[in-house]
C-alpha cells in the first residue's frame, strides 16, 4: 500500500474506541505524524491517552497553535454518540443531540480548521488530491445509507441514522465546495465495531477496532481527486448514499 506521509493530524473523539485507536495506528506508521493533535471532551479523564501523549513527544492534547503554520494535513471527524429508539420512543431532544454532533459540530469543526486545511494543500504537492496533501475524514455509517439501512433488524436507531445520513449530504457538499482548494473530503464507513458504542448486551459486533483502523488507513492512502466527495467502507468499497 502507498505511504501515508502526514505532517500533521487531528483526530476527534480520541479518548476511547476507533478514535484512541487511530492515535496508536497513526504512531506505528513507517512515518508517524510529526504533530498529532487528539481531542476529547474531557482530556484529564482519557487515562489511555494521556498515557500515550507520556509516551510520544509528538502527541498533543493541546490547541493547534502548536503548528507553527505548518497547516493540517488531515482531519477525521470521529467524534459520535447513538440512542436506540425506535420511532415510537424517539424524542426530539435525541434528535437535535445527534444532529449537533454529528452534522453541525462537523461543519463547524470544518470551518475552524479550513485555514490550516487550505494552508496545507497550498505547501504540499500540487498535482493531485490526498490525505498526505489535505483531507477530512467523516466517520460515518451505512447505518444512515437510505438503500442499505445497516443493522434495521437488530435496531431502528432512528435519530442516529438521520444525523448520519445528514453527514453523508454534508461530506459530499464539503467534496464539491473543497476540491478546487485542493482538499479531499469522503465519509467513511468502520464497519460494524467492537466498541463501547457499538457493542450491546444482545450483539456483540463482529468486527475488532485495531482491524477497522489498519483498513481504514489504507483506504486512507489510496485516496485521490477522484474519490472527493464519496462514501466508501473501511475496505475501500464504494457505498450507495
Amino acid at each position: 500500500m502507498a505511504s501515508l506521509r502526514l505532517s500533521s493530524v487531528l483526530v476527534t473523539g480520541s479518548n476511547r474506541g476507533l478514535g484512541l485507536e487511530f492515535i496508536r495506528q497513526l504512531l506505528q506508521l513507517p512515518h508517524p505524524p510529526q504533530m498529532l493533535f487528539a481531542t476529547c471532551r474531557n482530556p484529564s479523564g482519557a487515562q489511555e491517552l494521556q498515557k500515550l501523549a507520556a509516551q510520544h513527544s509528538n502527541v498533543r492534547i493541546l490547541p493547534l497553535d502548536q503548528l507553527k503554520g505548518l497547516g493540517l494535513n488531515l482531519l477525521i471527524n470521529n467524534a459520535g454518540r447513538a440512542f436506540s429508539d425506535s420511532i415510537h420512543t424517539e424524542s426530539e431532544e435525541n434528535m437535535h443531540v445527534l444532529y449537533q454532533i454529528h452534522v453541525s459540530s462537523n461543519l463547524k469543526i470544518c470551518q475552524t480548521f479550513l485555514p490550516l486545511l487550505k494552508k496545507a494543500a497550498q505547501t504540499g504537492p500540487q498535482d493531485a488530491l490526498s490525505c498526505s496533501r489535505a483531507a477530512i475524514i467523516n466517520m460515518s455509517s451505512t447505518a444512515g445509507s437510505i438503500s442499505e439501512l445497516l443493522g434495521w433488524e437488530l435496531g431502528p436507531c432512528l435519530s442516529y441514522r438521520c444525523s448520519k445520513a445528514a453527514l453523508n449530504m454534508l461530506t459530499r457538499c464539503l467534496g464539491l465546495a473543497l476540491k478546487k482548494e485542493g482538499i479531499l473530503c469522503v465519509a467513511i464507513h468502520p464497519g460494524w465495531v467492537q466498541t463501547d458504542m457499538g457493542t450491546s448486551s444482545t450483539f456483540k459486533p463482529p468486527l475488532k477496532k485495531e482491524e477497522s483502523v489498519q483498513g481504514m488507513l489504507k483506504v486512507f492512502s489510496t485516496l485521490s481527486e477522484e474519490n472527493s466527495g464519496g462514501f466508501y467502507s473501511w475496505e475501500g468499497k464504494t457505498l450507495s448514499w
